[in-house]
């Protein structure tokens, strides 16, 4: 199924059968893990108020002429298996109101790691890096946008060469050597200066993304790891250093946590800031988006906006998503 969500992200033919297919085969994925979730922990559907279902997205546009944005992992086929309410669709009420839909999880951020006196940068390493900025002073607005590839390009690479879905602990790259010719070409691409809110995904840092930036010469696929994962700390880095200049504390999660490599060059680019995972503040790396989406079908639920207008560039306050009852 992975490979098939990865291709229907790019144009191609036959999307619609195709994306229909996927839509109910992502949502009954999604309904199984749940109910199983569910007995794990002897809890009966009842006692769960709702779930927060992000979905898989498979297409991000919001700088088209008429901007868009699509997820899929059909709701009503959630609810329908699981006998719980289920919140979902939570980017396009942003985009309708002018936003970009993303990145949405800076207002759980907020919510959650904020503390007065203290400039924190929250970073997330999924698939896309997206940091969110918490100011000292609580009164100041919260910034956050993506910062361009997590692991998505470096997923990409070792499947293409490998066959692995992902480069376990960074081994792969911490044998190759970063190429700064390179480096430089993959850092070149406009959407790294472009002005905040911004937002990007995989359908734009691609293979077709990568394949049109590799050199003409032949080049160690090993090396080519390297500086991919090179990419992703220093564009990090440099992100933090142009919009939270006085950051006092990094706080990282998502997989790419993970990602020993990565990781060291990390640190090595935030010199003297120290960076921290959110398990150090009783969070799972991997389990903050989760909780993040669950958080906001709460905030929907209640009739609460989840967006930050000063993240995602939208007109005003929204509440998000779609409600599907059971």
């Amino acid at each position: 199924m992975a490979e098939r969500i990865r291709a229907i992200s790019v144009p191609g033919q036959d999307e619609i059968d195709r994306l229909g297919i996927l839509d109910s085969e992502v949502a009954d994925a999604f309904a199984t893990s749940t109910i199983k979730l569910l007995k794990k922990y002897t809890l009966a559907p009842a006692q769960i108020r709702a779930i927060g279902s992000h979905g898989q997205t498979v297409r991000h546009r919001p700088n088209f002429s008429s901007p868009f944005t699509l997820q899929i992992g059909d709701p009503n086929r959630i609810a329908e298996q699981t006998g719980i309410c289920v919140v979902s669709d939570f980017r396009r009420r942003d985009m309708a109101a002018g936003g970009q839909g993303a990145p949405l999880v800076p207002a759980y951020h907020a919510a959650f790691f904020a503390k007065p006196g203290e400039n924190r940068v929250i970073l997330n390493i999924g698939g896309i890096a997206n940091i969110t900025l918490l100011p000292a002073d609580p009164k100041s607005n919260i910034l956050g946008f993506d910062t361009g590839p997590g692991n998505t390009l470096l997923n990409t690479w070792i499947h293409t060469n490998l066959g692995k879905s992902y480069d376990q602990s960074g081994e792969w790259a911490a044998g190759g050597v970063v190429l700064p010719d390179l480096l430089e070409k993959f850092k070149s691409d406009p959407y790294f200066d472009a002005p905040i809110p911004k937002s990007t995904g995989a359908e734009y840092f691609s293979r077709a993304w990568l394949e049109a930036r590799l050199p003409i010469q032949n080049a160690s696929s090993q090396h080519i790891q390297a500086t991919l994962t090179a990419l992703t700390a220093e564009s990090i880095a440099e992100a933090i250093a142009k919009h939270a200049p006085e950051c006092d504390r990094v706080i990282v999660c998502g997989g790419g946590v993970h990602n020993k490599t990565m990781m060291r060059h990390l640190k090595r680019k935030l010199g003297n800031i120290p960076l921290e995972t959110s398990r150090e503040y009783g969070i799972d790396p991997e389990q903050v988006e989760s909780i993040a989406f669950a958080w906001l079908a709460r905030q929907t639920l209640n009739g609460l906006s989840g967006n930050l207008p000063t993240v995602t560039g939208a007109s005003h306050p929204v509440i998000l998503g779609g409600i599907y009852p059971v």
